[in-house]
């Protein structure tokens, strides 16, 4: 009987304990993302033409997204790596070809978008929140808004700069 009562109560602390070591392990991974964000946000070459996004896996951190310098895609590996915490960096950034069409199509796009009414207040503050990555011609828009409008008039905007073959508008609509 007294082991019964001991393999319930031992039973019982190791559930416990588990349920206490998982809650750890998720404030662990809720501080990682939180210095992942801010690290990749105040990369000083981080521009509205670049995109960076992660995924955090316990201490393992995978860099996603597109960049037109190398530096970059080697800056945020460095940045992230010195984060507490983290001890491996599966960077998947894809470098951006260079292509002077590219550049003339992002200058363009950049005007199209930023410089349209509806949408200048989005080109307040330091790090804008559409990012305009193009490849080959193809864009695609990236970031957060504040209405399904201002999705629509960017997707529009964008599409109506010629020279481009295609837009994807992945923007995600965030209520402030």
């Amino acid at each position: 009987m007294k082991f019964r009562i001991f393999s319930v109560v031992l039973s019982a602390v190791l559930v416990a304990s588990l349920s206490l070591a998982q809650q750890a392990g998720d404030k662990s991974t809720q501080r990682i993302q939180k210095e992942v964000r801010h690290e990749l946000l105040t990369l000083p070459y981080l521009g509205v033409f670049d995109n960076l996004a992660y995924r955090v896996d316990g201490s393992t951190v995978t860099l996603l997204g597109q960049v037109t310098r190398p530096t970059l895609k080697t800056d945020s590996e460095r940045a992230v790596k010195s984060i507490e915490g983290v001890e491996k960096v599966d960077n998947q950034i894809e470098v951006l070809p260079p292509s002077s069409m590219d550049d003339q199509l992002r200058r363009r796009l950049y005007r199209a978008i930023y410089g349209y009414p509806s949408l200048q207040k989005y080109a307040l503050g330091v790090q804008q929140p559409i990012r305009i990555i193009v490849k080959s011609g193809r864009v695609t828009l990236e970031g957060v808004v504040d209405s399904e409008a201002d999705k629509n008039a960017a997707g529009i905007r964008a599409n109506g700069v010629s020279g481009i073959f295609s837009v994807t508008n992945n923007l995600q609509v965030v209520k402030s």
